[in-house]
């Protein structure tokens, strides 16, 4: 548990998600990411020289990411911060956070950024020499497609871990697409009045269009229009299975950021000064081979135990749900009502970019929080490799 790492109110931004192989296509995620901080930070009126460490999430390769943090630091202007890249697929964000949290609470440094950026588009492929291959052949991986495909470890790819939850406790199509309807709704709430929900954390993206011309990205790109009659005409992706391509999230290139600093800087950091964010507690978690979605369950239990809170004293949960069967289990598993959490929204709905996912879950969190008065939050979310991270927030 911690006592001293706190992210500021308002200390934090993400990006609209872009659908894959749309708007941020073609553009390196990392100097992407980079230069929306710089921007966010100017809009703060903050200096970047203020952080004094620099953690790069990201999962999917970009041009130069040899370099990663400090060359990201660099860009956006601290120059005078190191840094480190970390990658934990979709659970890439909260580990992050748990890093930056780690080294607050230790006092190695007062102030620390993450800064969450990938690309699913255009993955790139890394080739490997293999002079003993017959013919001289390459051994060769796309980034983003060959991991959904099959875990090395298990040989079986994501749909299929889900498909295994949802037979295990026998959940059914008809529930898939009542509670994936229900995501709709909830992020449909989002858009009220004019996005004020999102408003309240979403940055706008400049994207270059060419050396003298940028435009800017305000809003989500990707989301489907979706109907109960609509996801009932789509048949499941495996024959035997409870998932359509509605009942799943979509791959998608986007950014956000935190800082995460000191109970007093906190204090002199944050929009509202009479809030702060307090970091927790986090938990991890790795379930039985290839049924990846049972893992967050098991984080967010590890995690309320070390915050010392039960259940009913959180007020927001939000789940990574790249399949629906995420949201079945965590409500089994939890004894949670799956209506009541991911309000707002969650990546089943607008999009998996992986590093920033679950960033944007933290902070709609966050926010969703402050709406309702205050108190403790819980995000939690898989990553490959049928595991999970969790934190437990608490505004107040």
């Amino acid at each position: 548990m911690f006592k001293n790492a706190y992210i500021p109110y308002g200390g934090y931004y993400s990006s609209p998600f872009c659908k894959w192989m749309g708007s941020l296509a073609n553009v390196n995620s990392i100097e992407l990411g980079a230069a929306t901080s710089k921007r966010w930070f100017a809009s703060r009126d903050l200096d970047p020289a203020i952080i004094d460490y620099l953690y790069l999430g990201v999962s999917v390769g970009q041009k130069s990411i040899f370099y990663g943090a400090p060359w990201a630091a660099a860009m956006m202007g601290a120059v005078q911060a190191p840094g480190q890249n970390i990658t934990q697929a979709c659970a890439t964000a909260t580990t992050a956070v748990f890093n930056a949290a780690l080294a607050v609470e230790a006092g190695g440094f007062e102030t620390t950024y993450c800064l969450l950026a990938d690309r699913t588009s255009n993955a790139p492929h890394t080739i490997w020499p293999n002079p003993d291959g017959p013919g001289g052949e390459v051994i060769a991986e796309n980034w983003n497609m060959d991991n959904i495909a099959a875990d090395p470890a298990t040989g079986k790819d994501m749909l299929t871990t889900a498909e295994n939850v949802a037979r295990e406790h026998g959940f059914t199509r008809e529930q898939a697409d009542e509670l994936t309807l229900h995501r709709y709704e909830q992020y449909a709430e989002a858009l009220v009045d004019e996005r004020a929900f999102q408003k309240r954390y979403m940055f706008p993206l400049a994207v270059p269009v060419s050396r003298k011309e940028t435009r800017l990205v305000e809003a989500d790109e990707g989301v489907m229009s979706t109907s109960a009659e609509g996801l009932a005409r789509l048949r499941t992706v495996q024959p035997d299975g409870i998932h359509t391509f509605g009942a799943q999230t979509h791959p998608a290139d986007g950014n956000a950021g935190l800082i995460v600093t000191t109970r007093e800087r906190a204090r002199d950091l944050s929009t509202d000064s009479r809030l702060a964010v307090q970091v927790v507690a986090y938990g991890h978690a790795r379930t039985k081979p290839a049924h990846m979605p049972m893992a967050p369950a098991s984080a967010a239990q590890r995690a309320l135990e070390q915050a010392g809170v039960t259940l009913d004293q959180i007020k927001t949960v939000k789940n990574h749900s790249p399949f629906i069967a995420n949201d079945l289990h965590l409500a089994k598993a939890l004894g949670l009502d799956a209506e009541t959490f991911n309000n707002y929204g969650t990546s089943l709905v607008f999009g998996h970019p992986q590093g920033p996912t679950l960033a944007r879950l933290l902070i709609e969190a966050i926010e969703e929080t402050a709406l309702k008065g205050g108190g403790y939050a819980l995000v939690t979310g898989c990553a490959a490799g049928d595991s999970a991270a969790a934190l437990v927030v608490k505004v107040g």
